[in-house]
């Protein structure tokens, strides 16, 4: 329990200290923001800075702080404290600095950001890279709350058809309708339902404190902490792959952009952005809390349990009938308001990669209707497959981790444009580039179940290299940004 709370003192920590560090260093101004300067009625609306953090708080906490997490236990307490210090100086800085730097550059998408301070090339990758992760995310956040609403209604495979097929025509719907008409009006009523139900789940932990455990401060506890996970699985890379929206999650890089857009305040940022992901950050502790509780009176579930059995685990122990039900439509709710940004997301990428105008409804539509088409093969597809959730999941939490990196990288060259410090984000931004080279070299089926394919490197190895290749991308990353900020044509962002 120590341990646990420790982990929640540091996340508020790094909120009322960290977050004004970067703040600092970022230098938010009163210039007007995109919502003012460049209202477009669909995009570019301005919000109250309430509505905005609910907003960025449901864009960001889906399911991925709640599944990932309470997989992620398996690796044993030392979560508690590894989730928190990379939230702090690695989540919510990512998520920060793309907001703000989004602000900066009229609420630009993430793949306009990295083909600016990139290249276009970069942009092109990155744009392929976003398109390929969102559609397994928005299949994925499709299946798990149609499964969840045929656990409430357990009717048949005709109930979790229905609900599949009700769950994409509302993201078809609230892709096409202006943010405010949508997103703006229900994400804060969905948001402070998410939260009653981590206050209420707090609160029922209370009995069963004592099975919260604690790192073993002592060389054999630490080294069998990190040795703690059941079938093996080394911390670095797998624990960072396993937990990406608890510590840092390249997600967030494409949802942060929709709320820089309506902020009417370069100085809500702060709240906005790094305070709502240390929010995430203190509902992946408490669930993270519920599945070490479930792991220490029921240990055999450590070995084979997914990570939906576990969340029902934890909400039967805890909670009688009726708010396990309110908790499963929370987390339904949480599941749906990831996919609809993300297929927003899909369509206001491509649109401003190409220059598409997507200022009329049908226009809009005109766009979305291939990535509806796509999506809807990947939905047949995942359905008819056994293995098709568990593979389109371990290829969506790689390509996650692949947009952080672009992210960070993405930050660290903007900073350097402007002269600024730029070991805040390249930090965070070198470590998450050196799991996931890491995970590419040293993931393969002899390794980790559910990997199709893999290089199967020796773990040590796979370090040495991944080290290497880190250090030499951000060896080009200040060359980039010094460049940039040589160039005197070069705006790193509009005045």
């Amino acid at each position: 329990m120590i341990t646990f709370l420790a982990g929640i003192c540091i996340l508020i920590f790094g909120y009322f200290f960290w977050s004004k560090v970067a703040e600092k260093i970022f230098g938010p101004d009163d210039r007007k923001t995109p919502a003012l300067k460049n209202p477009d009625a669909v995009e570019r609306v301005p919000l109250s800075r309430r509505r905005n953090m609910l907003i960025q708080l449901l864009n960001i906490a889906g399911m991925g702080p709640i599944v990932g997490v309470v997989l992620g236990m398996k690796f044993g307490p030392v979560v508690f404290l590894i989730l928190p210090v990379g939230n702090v100086i690695g989540g919510a800085i990512h998520d920060y600095y793309v907001g703000m730097i989004s602000a900066r550059n009229n609420g630009s998408d993430m793949t306009g950001l990295v083909g600016k301070f990139l290249g276009r090339t970069s942009g092109a990758i990155f744009l392929v890279l976003v398109i390929l992760s969102l559609l397994l995310l928005v299949t994925t956040f499709t299946n798990i709350p149609a499964n969840f609403i045929l656990l409430l209604l357990p009717f048949g495979p005709a109930v979790l058809v229905c609900a599949v097929v009700g769950i994409f025509v509302y993201y078809i719907i609230s892709t096409i309708f202006p943010i405010d008409k949508v997103v703006g009006r229900i994400y804060p009523v969905f948001g402070v339902a998410l939260i009653l139900v981590t206050a209420l789940l707090c609160f029922a932990y209370i009995p069963f404190a004592s099975s919260i455990p604690d790192l073993v401060l002592t060389p054999a506890g630490i080294t069998e902490a990190f040795s703690a996970h059941p079938g093996g699985q080394p911390i670095v890379p797998m624990l960072f792959i396993t937990i990406a929206c608890g510590i840092l999650s390249g997600f967030h890089a494409t949802q942060s952009p929709i709320t820089s857009r309506t902020i009417t305040s370069e100085r809500e940022g702060r709240r906005v952005f790094y305070g709502m992901m240390v929010a995430e950050g203190i509902i992946a502790m408490i669930w993270a809390a519920g599945a070490s509780i479930i792991f220490t009176l029921r240990p055999e579930m450590l070995a084979s349990a997914n990570g939906n059995a576990i969340i029902f685990e934890i909400l039967d122990l805890v909670f009688p009938t009726f708010l396990i039900v309110l908790a499963i439509l929370v987390l339904i709710i949480l599941a749906i308001t990831s996919g609809d940004t993300a297929l927003r997301v899909m369509r206001t990428s491509v649109a401003g990669h190409f220059g598409f105008d997507q200022s009329t409804m049908r226009k809009r539509i005109l766009l979305a209707l291939p990535l509806v088409a796509a999506i809807t093969l990947l939905l047949f597809w995942s359905n008819l497959i056994p293995t098709g959730y568990a593979v389109l999941w371990n290829y969506f939490s790689w390509f996650n981790q692949v947009i952080a990196s672009f992210a960070l990288m993405t930050a660290t060259v903007y900073l350097i444009s402007k002269g600024k410090p730029f070991w805040i984000t390249m930090i965070p931004g070198a470590g998450i580039l050196f799991v996931v080279i890491s995970f590419i070299l040293w993931s393969s089926p002899e390794h980790l179940a559910g990997v199709p394919f893999g290089i199967g490197m020796p773990l040590e190895m796979s370090y040495l290299v991944s080290g290497a290749l880190t250090a030499a991308v951000y060896f080009f990353l200040v060359r980039q940004g010094r460049k940039l900020r040589a160039d005197t044509a070069f705006s790193a962002d509009e005045e």
